[in-house]
């Protein structure tokens, strides 16, 4: 069992940065794909970024140039930068990991989640 668990969301202004965190652990693979994803009030949960063993990166294109994907084999960790916030950013964002690479953009692929973090853009 793989455990995720998300730190850093928060209250900032509009134009202001945040960074996310998310730390796994339980079993871990030894290749694999970490996501982040988020779910806005009354919308669907909508891919943001992914990162895969190979540290290729993936990003949805309302977030490409703001934000930055990162990740940390030794500490099973991954990071999510992002900068230039839109009130539009506002949603609870999670982080999820799986054991293949392919389909990273994918939520339904995915095998474990975090119980996410709340961001909150204020104009």
């Amino acid at each position: 069992q793989v455990q995720l668990v998300e730190s850093g969301g928060g209250l900032v202004q509009a134009g202001g940065s945040l960074r996310l965190s998310c730390v796994a652990s339980g079993r871990t693979f030894s290749s694999y794909t970490m996501g982040w994803f988020r779910q806005a009030p009354g919308k669907e949960r909508e891919f943001v970024a992914a990162i895969r063993w190979s540290h290729t990166t993936y990003y949805a294109d309302f977030v490409k140039g703001r934000f930055t994907i990162s990740k940390d084999n030794g500490n099973d960790a991954v990071y999510l930068e992002m900068n230039s916030l839109k009130p539009e950013d506002t949603a609870v964002y999670y982080c999820a990991t799986k054991s293949t690479g392919l389909l990273a953009t994918q939520g339904t692929t995915y095998d474990y989640w975090g119980q996410g973090t709340q961001v909150t853009v204020s104009s």
